[in-house]
C-alpha cells in the first residue's frame, strides 16, 4: 500500500468538492482530490447554476469563459396550472447582472472546475479512486484509505472534507449523527425530443400530477414526480399506463413521451432529505449533501454545495498556513452554512409538501378530478394581485439564504503544500 501525504484530502470531485479543491488551491494549500468514478460522465444530476453560482463565477474571473460553454438560460420559472400560465419566481431583477438560471451538464461544469483549478500547482484530482474508509489516531482522524487503479493507497492529510454526496462514506465512518426528514416525492428523469423551435412552460401541475421541462436545446430534460417509493406500482401498471399519465400532465409532451419504449428509458431518483446534527470531528468535515441531503425541489442543491465550498475555504483556507483546522474552525463552517440548509430543507419539505403528488399509481393520477390544491389556490390567488412577488420567489430561489462570496487570499504555498504519491 503506497502512502500520499497532503494538506487537504477532498473526498468526491462533485461541486462542492471540486469547488474547494479549486479556492484551496488558490491559496496555495495542497489539496488532493478522490473522485470513485473515471469522470464526471453521468446523466440525470443536478444542472442548475443559479444566479448567486454565477456570481461566484464572475468574481473568480471566470464568467464569460463559462458561458461559452452550450447552456440554455431561464429567466422566469414559469408554471402551468388549470387555472392557466403563471409566473411562480422571476430572475430579471435579481441584484447584479446574473438575473437568469444557466441549464448545463453537470459534467461540463465539473470538467470546467477541474480545468481550472489544474492552473495551480499545489491541486490533484486522482479518478477512479474510491474512499473505503478514514484513518484515526486517538479520536482524530488523519486521513483516508482508498482503491485506485494503481492499487490500495493511504492518504495523510491535515483535514479529510467530506464531499462525497447523499450516500457519504465519510459521514458513515465518521459515525456522524443524522436527523432524516420524510421526502414529499421521487422522481422519473427521461428525455423527450424537442423540435426546432419548441417552447414549453418549465413546470406542470395539475391535481395529481408535476412534471418539469427543461430545456436541453435538441432534447426535453423531464422530471416527472411520483410519490415516494412508488416506482414499482408506476412499473407494474405498465408502460402504456406512464405514457398516459405524463401525457395527461403536461398535453404537448404526450406524443413524443409514447416514444419510450421501455423502463430502460426512465431512471428513478429516490429522493432523500437529511442532515447531519454535527458536520464534523477532529481532522474531517462534510459539506454539501454529505451534510445536508436536498430535493431536487428548486434545483438548489447544487448551488447549496458550492456555497459549502466557499464558505469552507473561506474559513479554513488561513489555517493550513500554521498547523491546519482545528475543531473550533470546523464549527465555523457549520454554524456559517447550517441555516441556509436549515430553511431550505424546511422550504422543501414543508412549504412545497402541497404541490406534490399523493396519489399511489398512475392510473390513480389518471382518474383525479381536476381540482386545485389549497397551496396552489393560494399562489393563482396571490402571485398575480402581490406585486413583486414573483420577484421575491426569484430572489430567494437564486440568491439563497446567506450567500457567500470569494475572499481574496494570497497565493504563497504554504509549508505544508508538499505531496507525493
Amino acid at each position: 500500500m503506497s502512502t500520499v501525504k497532503t494538506s487537504c484530502c477532498v473526498v468526491g470531485g462533485g461541486p462542492a468538492g471540486m469547488m474547494a479543491g479549486l479556492l484551496l488551491a488558490r491559496q496555495g494549500v495542497d489539496v488532493l482530490v478522490l473522485e470513485k468514478h473515471k469522470d464526471f460522465l453521468r446523466d440525470f444530476r443536478g444542472d442548475t447554476i443559479h444566479p448567486a453560482t454565477l456570481t461566484l463565477l464572475d468574481e473568480l474571473g471566470f464568467l464569460e469563459d463559462f458561458l461559452r460553454l452550450p447552456h440554455t438560460k431561464m429567466k422566469r420559472v414559469t408554471m402551468e396550472t388549470a387555472s392557466g400560465p403563471m409566473t411562480i419566481a422571476d430572475f430579471r431583477y435579481f441584484t447584479g447582472r446574473h438575473g437568469y438560471i444557466v441549464f448545463m451538464p453537470q459534467w461540463d461544469f465539473l470538467t470546467f472546475l477541474a480545468e481550472r483549478a489544474a492552473a495551480y500547482p499545489t491541486f490533484r484530482l486522482i479518478t477512479n479512486a474510491e474512499v473505503t474508509d478514514l484513518i484515526s489516531e486517538g479520536k482524530e482522524v488523519v486521513g483516508v484509505r482508498a482503491t485506485t487503479q494503481e492499487g490500495p493507497v493511504e492518504v495523510r492529510s491535515q483535514l479529510v472534507l467530506g464531499a462525497d454526496g447523499r450516500h457519504s462514506t465519510v459521514r458513515r465512518a465518521a459515525g456522524l449523527p443524522i436527523v432524516s426528514k420524510s421526502p414529499p416525492m421521487d422522481v422519473l428523469w427521461f428525455r423527450l425530443e424537442r423540435r426546432p423551435g419548441e417552447e414549453l412552460p418549465f413546470f406542470w401541475r395539475t391535481s395529481r400530477s408535476v412534471l418539469i421541462a427543461i430545456n436541453r436545446g435538441s432534447y426535453w430534460q423531464v422530471a416527472f414526480v411520483i410519490p415516494p417509493g412508488a416506482f414499482d406500482q408506476v412499473k407494474a401498471e405498465g408502460i402504456g399506463a406512464f405514457h398516459q399519465a405524463v401525457g395527461a400532465a403536461a398535453p404537448a409532451l404526450a406524443d413524443e413521451v409514447r416514444k419510450i419504449g421501455d423502463w430502460n428509458d426512465v431512471q428513478l431518483l429516490s429522493v432523500r432529505v437529511d442532515r447531519l446534527r454535527r458536520w464534523f470531528e477532529p481532522g474531517v468535515l462534510c459539506i454539501g449533501d454529505a451534510a445536508h441531503a436536498m430535493s431536487p425541489a428548486g434545483g438548489v442543491g447544487i448551488n447549496l454545495a458550492l456555497q459549502d465550498a466557499v464558505a469552507a475555504a473561506n474559513i479554513l483556507g488561513p489555517t493550513f498556513s500554521g498547523l491546519g483546522p482545528v475543531l473550533s474552525d470546523l464549527a465555523r463552517v457549520q454554524r456559517r452554512r447550517e441555516l441556509p440548509a436549515r430553511v431550505t430543507q424546511a422550504f422543501q419539505v414543508k412549504v412545497l409538501r402541497g404541490l406534490y403528488p399523493k396519489a399511489s399509481t398512475s392510473q390513480q393520477v389518471m382518474a383525479s378530478p381536476p381540482s386545485n390544491s389549497r397551496g396552489e389556490r393560494l399562489a393563482v390567488r396571490l402571485l398575480p394581485n402581490v406585486p413583486g412577488l414573483a420577484h421575491v420567489a426569484g430572489r430567494f430561489i437564486g440568491r439563497g439564504v446567506r450567500p457567500e462570496h470569494i475572499r481574496e487570499a494570497a497565493l504563497a504555498t504554504t509549508s505544508s503544500s508538499q505531496s507525493s504519491f
